[in-house]
Parts: C-alpha cells; sequence; structure tokens
C-alpha cells in the first residue's frame, strides 16, 4: 500500500480515515507528525539529487534534525510555532516556505 505525505489537513482527515478502515490505531497528531518529518525529508532528497541524509526527531520529538550519510548532524530545524503538529495544522504552505529555507541553508551551507 503506497501511502502519499499529506499536505493539507483535509489529506490528513483522508487519510486517518483510510488507515482507520483498514484497522489501524493511528492518530491524527501521529498523521501530522510523520507528514512533517517526510515532508523535510522529500525536499532533502530533492535537493542533494537522491537520499543521501536522514531526517528524524530529536530526543524531545521537537524538533528536526539532520544527519548525513556519515550519520553526523548537519541541520536542526524548530519549528515557528509550539510544535510542528501546530504550525503544518496552521498553515501547511507557511510550514513548506519554513522547510525551503531550512534546506537552502543545510545544503547550502556544505
Amino acid at each position: 500500500m503506497s501511502i502519499q505525505i499529506p499536505q493539507s489537513m483535509t489529506e490528513v482527515e483522508v487519510q486517518l480515515l483510510d488507515r482507520q478502515k483498514h484497522g489501524e490505531h493511528v492518530t491524527k497528531e501521529e498523521i501530522i507528525r510523520n507528514a512533517v518529518r517526510d515532508t523535510l525529508q522529500a525536499l532533502m532528497d530533492e535537493a542533494l539529487d537522491g537520499h543521501y541524509d536522514d531526517v528524524k526527531w530529536d530526543d524531545q520529538g521537537h524538533d528536526l534534525v539532520i544527519y548525513d550519510i556519515m550519520g553526523k548532524q548537519v541541520g536542526r530545524v524548530a519549528p515557528q510555532k509550539d510544535s510542528f503538529i501546530e504550525e503544518f495544522t496552521a498553515s501547511p504552505d507557511n510550514l513548506m516556505l519554513h522547510f525551503d529555507d531550512a534546506v537552502t541553508k543545510v545544503v547550502g551551507g556544505r
């Protein structure tokens, strides 16, 4: 089953209903958290013309940390609001602009 990265709250709701219909126990927040991480990962992969860096949540689950192929931290992205869930819920478009800026800084800083 191929799952697209939700780009809006409507797509989050659709994915939530679809996954619950198939017996998964998942919350809206989990879908948003995965969408946020997967979006930044996809932008990094695009900027680097392949999957060379890994995007992971920090130990507190607050910031996203970018690691290079050798496992060295090369970037950290913090939410502009209290959390990425709040940022996504308020405006997925603004989150994309935030991530575009972050990717430019991380990739351009090498």
